[in-house]
């Protein structure tokens, strides 16, 4: 393995290495190094971060901060070294510099060899090492909204729509407005080109319904290969959209009055031994594989939340807008359900998964679908009926409000705890409890407005 990073970075003249690791929250974490160290490093096994970055917050703080802290099981509190294993299949360019430099995502693996069990490359090939063992084979394409915003320095004040080529700000709601979409030509133009030096494969842009508000769609295929792209993907379009004096967020739900951004995750399986798809039945269109699957979602993605719906800001998009289903019914075609069919076409035929904000860890929200559908389809659980009618204004929510009710659901579950291991669900739920502390610290300008003067 060696000798191919010594000879693909030669062939490009490469002078510096990125080598990152995805956290729980999904930022890129890592060391940045002269290729000659990068070289000495693979073969020393040398590349080394501590223990702690599997259990940072958000805010750059530390699980461990809680009132409880962690067990020494969870956590090993002399915070002992891991050491990263580069990738070589997700080594790239990176196009934004000048100096030709590259990025590789790394494993992480324990002093002793074995996979860190809180690294989120090894949470998702976990889970899809379950699936091959069944003869199957999951079938993924992301769906990634986000915001163009003006830059915001000051975290005080609220952010404001860009103006675009045409020198105004954008008004009302332009949802696939082509026009509005070439607003910002130049900036996706960039975003264009770097993903396809970076071999990061997005298919098509749209305008959604919020001011500036865009849905980058990708190619479908394997999980772990789209979520190393959304993944890059998204460090792709904040370097493009600063290089364009503006801030590009995922954030779930970034402006009042506006529409969250969501992540929506499309997912089949096919067979290993035919290619199949093994949603499809002739005679009743869903299979019952694919039917115990919605069953599964339907079941344990209110449990699965803390993944689905990471931050504070998350519940934002969820209960404060119109837009965002809340609800855990399936429908075909029907866009108010938390979980819609498509099309019930065979070779299109799919699942996809509308409750997730975009503010996710890739890595993560990939797994806790497959994991879903997997106990779904161990368990044989039934769905619910289809749902015909529209549901937007159902007030009734299948999903916790808020996230301490998440982080309960989340945490007692016991088919959660086989699949993914207790150690990694006490690690995420410690997290949010952190972070949730944190948020409630601070004193918002709505309690300064409504509260100072008045009570």
């Amino acid at each position: 393995m060696t000798e191919q990073f010594e000879q693909w970075l030669k062939e490009n003249s490469i002078t510096e290495v990125e080598c990152l690791v995805p956290d729980l929250g999904g930022i890129a974490r890592g060391k940045i190094l002269p290729t000659d160290k990068f070289i000495k490093g693979l073969n020393e096994d040398s590349h080394r971060l501590p223990q702690s970055i599997f259990i940072q917050t958000i805010s750059g703080g530390y699980a461990t901060e809680d009132d409880e802290g962690l067990p020494p099981e969870v956590y090993n509190p002399t915070d002992i070294d891991v050491i990263l294993r580069p990738d070589f299949n997700t080594i790239r360019i990176i196009p934004w510099y000048e100096d030709p430099t590259a990025q590789v995502i790394c494993d992480a693996v324990n002093l002793n060899g074995s996979a860190v069990i809180n690294s989120s490359r090894h949470v998702l090939r976990k889970i899809l090492k379950m699936y091959d063992d069944l003869d199957y084979n999951p079938i993924v394409s992301p769906e990634v909204e986000f915001y163009l915003v003006k830059p915001n320095p000051d975290s005080d004040y609220p952010l404001e729509v860009p103006t675009g080529q045409s020198g105004r700000q954008e008004t009302g709601k332009q949802a696939f407005g082509i026009d509005a979409v070439n607003e910002f030509d130049n900036l996706f133009e960039d975003v264009y080109n770097y993903c396809e030096e970076q071999n990061i494969e997005i298919d098509t842009i749209n305008h959604e319904s919020g001011s500036a508000q865009m849905e980058i769609n990708f190619q479908h295929g394997d999980p772990l290969d789209l979520a190393d792209q959304v993944f890059l993907f998204k460090r792709t379009l904040r370097q493009s959209a600063i290089k364009h004096k503006l801030y590009a967020t995922f954030m779930a739900k970034p402006m009042e009055n506006q529409p969250g951004s969501s992540l929506h995750l499309h997912q089949s399986l096919h067979s290993k031994k035919n290619g199949k798809n093994l949603f499809f039945n002739k005679k009743n269109i869903l299979s019952n594989l694919m039917k115990n699957y919605i069953g599964g979602l339907q079941e344990y993605t209110p449990k699965l939340m803390p993944i689905h719906a990471p931050n504070v800001n998350s519940y934002r998009r969820l209960f404060a807008t119109w837009d965002a289903p809340r609800n855990t019914k399936w429908g075909l075609g029907n866009r108010s359900c938390g979980f819609r069919i498509p099309s019930n076409e065979e070779k299109s035929m799919r699942i996809e998964n509308r409750i997730s904000g975009s503010d996710t860890n890739p890595y993560l929200i990939i797994a806790a679908n497959l994991a879903a559908g997997y106990l779904g389809i161990k368990n044989k659980i039934k769905p619910s009926q289809e749902t015909k009618k529209s549901v937007f204004d159902d007030k009734k929510s299948t999903l916790p409000k808020n996230m301490e009710e998440a982080i309960l659901l989340f945490e007692k579950d016991e088919d959660l705890a086989e699949v993914f291991s207790q150690k990694f669900i006490r690690t995420i739920a410690a997290i949010r409890r952190v972070e949730y502390q944190a948020y409630l610290k601070v004193i918002s300008s709505w309690e300064r407005e409504y509260l100072l003067l008045n009570v």
